[in-house]
């Protein structure tokens, strides 16, 4: 199997995991080591020994990884260099590292609205936000979503200082102000 196959689901659940931690540098800094120790001839060979225990292995490379991010490992980052190491697959460190990149360059290229609703959004809606402002912007869309009762029906939708407001307590308000001023 390449390389890149067996990194993918690797690379795409450590992506989830920095995105929900917001982590980014962290777990860069963390793969950035294991592949350097990965792509070391000595390391390697100590790697493939079969007379070192797989438990030797996983201490080692956890050790070394400490040494070169300088600091420790959180439990997340422990628990995924202890996975790769248990199922063999430190070789596809390096395409881990690579896809990692790869998603979390494509992410910063899209903007993040904040999208603020009366009601939970279904899944489907949240993607048809999504696609709209992405076709508006011409750019890659994220979305974060949050719950204001106050708004009674529709949605603000916030990038930075821009907001557009199509609930209807907004719609409420303008009438309101229409009416006393007439």
């Amino acid at each position: 199997m390449e390389l890149v196959t067996i990194a993918k689901p690797y690379a795409n659940a450590v992506f989830e995991i920095a995105q929900q931690d917001k982590s980014y540098d962290g777990w860069k800094s963390v793969l950035e080591a294991a592949a350097s120790l990965v792509n070391n001839e000595k390391m390697q060979s100590y790697l493939d020994s079969p007379s070192v225990t797989k438990q030797d292995k996983s201490e080692a490379i956890r050790g070394l990884v400490v040494k070169i991010t300088e600091r420790k490992l959180d439990s997340k980052e422990d628990e995924f260099l202890s996975l790769i190491l248990e199922n063999s697959r430190t070789d596809a460190l390096p395409s881990i590292l690579a896809l990692f990149e790869e998603r979390a360059n494509e992410f910063e290229d899209a903007k993040l609205f904040q999208v603020i609703s009366a009601y939970k959004l279904t899944a489907a809606e949240e993607k048809s936000i999504a696609t709209d402002l992405g076709e508006k912007y011409n750019t890659n869309v994220s979305i974060e979503t949050t719950i204001d009762d106050a708004l009674v029906g529709g949605l603000v939708i916030k990038l930075g200082d821009k907001v557009i407001d199509m609930s209807i307590k907004a719609r409420t308000d303008e009438l309101s102000l229409r009416l006393t001023t007439h």
